[in-house]
């Protein structure tokens, strides 16, 4: 009975039962959107930090650079030799510099790994090489001879002769910088390389630890024109490229990817690390891992991913701040002015079925069996309209993912030595560096969106025939009479 009822009158209310199931579609289509777009800023800005810390990371061990001593300035100092004969010799020399931090002592490697609530850990060097190629030109010195008649110059013919003036001559340098890690080759599950994909080539082995070879991002091989078994030279030391890397997200924010000790020969830094590596047995646990590593290890910096969050700006920014605040405060209205629309249409309609009601109390229907009757027809219009706002909203979701817009993502780590990945141009002296990325936007739908936009629905339907049963319940017999009159 209360099937073949319930399918009768919504037969007989085709528009108002629309009306009410497309209100709350579009307040539901809305939250699905919103989350998804969130879903894909939370991708996104995932994407952007593994590409700077490395794949299964949860956190960085650094220490900040402390400032220069005595009359060290801290820049690199360039010396070249002078020619005396007229040959352009070219000239060349590296210096090569840590860069990311004060550097650590490889001990605390192991130490960091034996703290609780750490899996694994890792050191790794990150190195700033400067370059500096060209040749210096001697001048020649030229005299010139005048008639001036000037006196006291007693040359014959009253003439003088002016000093030798030096013409010609100069120099042309060019200065080329890019960044060095020097990675643990017998773990590259952790830091700088872990998030790299080897195109070309092959990666290091276990047994390279102190091996002159090298792994270079495809990037800057491709801009210096070099190939697989190629020989980079760095500072008088030639490295074999066995490898070429792709980032897995983004372009890479390294250049060269060294063994560890080759890193260290080259830095004077023997059993010094600049960073280390981190990974929690517990990704819930990462605030409780990183204060026990603050606590037992002093003086040094425990960067997580959401510190490092905080400092992602650009587009990506600015879009996931307002998907955040105000995409979801604007999914709450539209979803609240939809349940209070859908509740007030179904009062209202309620109302307009007083001698309908008032008969079927007449005929012994009790309250309870009316305001089921009620709240059975407002939850098929839910379900309706749920799925309705479903469909919109998977529909939203996929034109975002096909669109795909470009959103850049800038990150800045100050300090020299606050930042996870360390990348290029953070030298000594300088306040702060910036890796500006651009990330393609998508939206995914997950299961938990879905679930939550059925949920939506079903309160809707319940609110909106909780708010009509209740109007129906109060109705009498006599209600019915005096609208027959």
């Amino acid at each position: 009975m209360f099937g073949i009822y319930l399918k009768r009158e919504l037969g007989r209310r085709k528009k108002a039962a629309l009306v009410i199931a497309l209100g709350l579609a579009l307040g539901i289509a809305l939250v699905i959107t919103v989350n998804s777009v969130s879903a894909g800023m939370t991708q996104a800005q995932d994407k952007v930090l593994k590409s700077l810390y490395g794949l299964g990371t949860d956190m960085t061990v650094t220490k900040a650079r402390s400032a220069p001593t005595g009359n060290s300035s801290g820049r690199p100092n360039f010396e070249f030799d002078a020619k005396s004969d007229d040959s352009d010799e070219e000239q060349s020399s590296d210096r090569v510099m840590t860069q990311g931090g004060q550097a650590l002592k490889a001990a605390l490697v192991t130490k960091v790994a034996e703290q609780d609530g750490v899996a694994n850990a890792v050191g790794a060097l990150t190195l700033n090489v400067t370059k500096v190629n060209g040749s210096f030109t001697q001048g020649k010195a030229q005299s010139t001879t005048g008639n001036s008649g000037s006196q006291g110059q007693g040359g014959p013919g009253g003439g003088s002769t002016a000093a030798p003036q030096v013409q010609g001559g100069g120099a042309s340098f060019d200065v080329n910088s890019y960044s060095v890690a020097g990675v643990d080759v017998t773990d590259q599950t952790l830091g700088p390389l872990a998030g790299m994909e080897i195109t070309s080539g092959k990666t290091f082995t276990a047994a390279q630890t102190n091996a002159k070879v090298a792994v270079l991002s495809k990037s800057y091989a491709k801009e210096n024109k070099y190939k697989v078994g190629k020989t980079l030279k760095i500072s008088g030391t030639k490295y074999t490229v066995i490898g070429i890397a792709t980032a897995s997200s983004n372009e890479s924010t390294t250049d060269v990817y060294l063994p560890l000790k080759q890193a260290q020969t080259l830095a004077d830094s023997k059993n010094k690390v600049t960073t280390i590596y981190v990974k929690a047995t517990d990704s819930k646990q990462i605030d409780t891992v990183k204060s026990t590593i603050q606590k037992n290890i002093s003086g040094t910096t425990v960067t997580t991913s959401a510190d490092l969050a905080e400092t992602v700006s650009g587009s990506l920014s600015t879009a996931s701040n307002l998907a955040t605040s105000v995409g979801k405060w604007l999914s709450v209205a539209v979803l609240a002015a939809a349940f209070l629309v859908a509740a007030l249409l179904t009062s209202s309609a309620v109302s307009r079925r007083v001698r309908e009601f008032g008969t079927l109390k007449a005929l012994g229907w009790p309250s309870r069996r009316v305001t089921r009757q009620v709240v059975g027809e407002s939850m098929v219009n839910g379900l309706l309209g749920g799925a309705l706002g479903i469909g919109l909203g998977l529909a939203a979701a996929y034109a975002v993912t096909a669109i795909s817009p470009k959103l850049t993502a800038q990150l800045g780590s100050t300090g020299g030595g606050g930042g996870m990945g360390g990348g290029p141009g953070g030298g000594p002296g300088q306040q702060s560096t910036q890796n500006t990325m651009e990330i393609a936007l998508s939206a995914p739908v997950s299961p938990t969106t879905i679930a939550l936009a059925v949920g939506l629905a079903v309160t809707g339907g319940l609110i909106a025939g909780a708010m009509g049963g209740w109007r129906a319940s109060r109705m009498r017999p006599a209600d019915a009479l005096r609208s027959v009159s």
